[in-house]
């Protein structure tokens, strides 16, 4: 994201805070409270929010909740429409700075990983695809499957294989073609990268927790989703994108809550089985996000809130950091 690598844009007066953690460690909800102390509209870092047809699945902050908070980045696009993290973050500078000038602050929240990368460090100048080099890779994970093709890039750079699974197969390809380009990990390029000159200070906060209390909490809201009528969501965008589905992919719908239930849909997997694996799948995710974090973001790390006191003391605390 070369663009931003050269925005200079004046030093704005507040810092930004950014609530980031793994899925269902209550970034949302400490945005909201702190963003009433301070007086901040709320930037999402969320690749599936800013869809409209996405609402229980993408666990959307709540009607009234948006009413209350001005949000950026929720229900802006339509499903198929492309936007990617190098937007985001042209975008969330833009946003940030009028926000400014209007007398207001600004909170990030959010776990898309690569939506906060941009915004934080900008991105590495990565080489452009190799026709040659991708066409042969493609083939080749034709030829021995993406669990393999996975092993390879664990092999190659353990580092960026991480932040990803088997299931990755873009990011995958992506990465291994870097690789055979520069003969640099990934994760070196990165390292290498100017920070974007954004003219924002950001202070990044990562929500953490026990990890079996973690993914309690995120067993408990697959259950809630589900009463909530995920199932009939899903069914919806189902019926309706279902053409389009099986000729071309479209990323929102093909992440966690939306592609188990559309392998029952198709009788591939029962009922039980798909509430099981969105429960498997978010939690595989909130991992890959914490070893992201950790290993790309420069975070500082405080305990997530388990009560609303809690969550109002922790609100006031960074409301009153300078």
């Amino acid at each position: 994201m070369t663009d931003q690598g050269n925005m200079h844009l004046a030093v704005t007066k507040h810092p930004v805070h950014v609530i980031l953690g793994p899925t269902a460690s209550g970034k949302s909800s400490l945005a909201h409270s702190l963003a009433k102390k301070i007086g901040a509209e709320i930037i999402s870092a969320d690749s599936r929010q800013i869809y409209r047809e996405l609402n229980i699945g993408a666990a959307k902050p709540s009607q009234a909740a948006l009413a209350e908070i001005k949000h950026h980045f929720i229900n802006e696009k339509d499903i198929g429409e492309p936007f990617n993290a190098g937007e985001f973050a042209l975008q969330a500078v833009k946003r940030i700075h009028e926000i400014h000038l209007k007398g207001m602050r600004a909170v990030v929240a959010g776990g898309s990983t690569l939506y906060l990368e941009g915004l934080l460090q900008g991105f590495a100048d990565l080489p452009p695809e190799d026709p040659e080099i991708r066409k042969r890779l493609i083939t080749e994970l034709e030829n021995i499957g993406k669990e393999e093709m996975y092993k390879k890039l664990l092999q190659q750079d353990p580092d960026q294989a991480a932040t990803l699974d088997p299931t990755k197969t873009h990011r995958l390809i992506r990465s291994l073609e870097i690789i055979e380009i520069t003969g640099l990990k990934v994760t070196e390029l990165q390292a290498q990268q100017n920070k974007a000159q954004t003219g924002i200070h950001f202070l990044v906060w990562g929500l953490s927790m026990p990890r079996e209390m973690l993914y309690k909490r995120i067993n408990d809201r697959t259950d809630n989703m589900i009463e909530a009528g995920l199932p009939d969501e899903a069914e919806t965008l189902y019926r309706k994108y279902q053409g389009v589905l099986a000729n071309e992919k479209i990323p929102a719908l093909q992440s966690v809550g939306y592609q188990e239930l559309f392998q029952y849909l198709d009788g591939k997997i029962d009922f039980v089985s798909a509430v099981n694996l969105i429960k498997q799948h978010s939690r595989n995710y909130a991992k890959r996000q914490l070893t992201f974090f950790k290993n790309r973001l420069n975070v500082t790390w405080i305990d997530a809130p388990e009560k609303e006191s809690e969550l109002e003391t922790l609100a006031e605390y960074l409301a009153n950091k300078p």
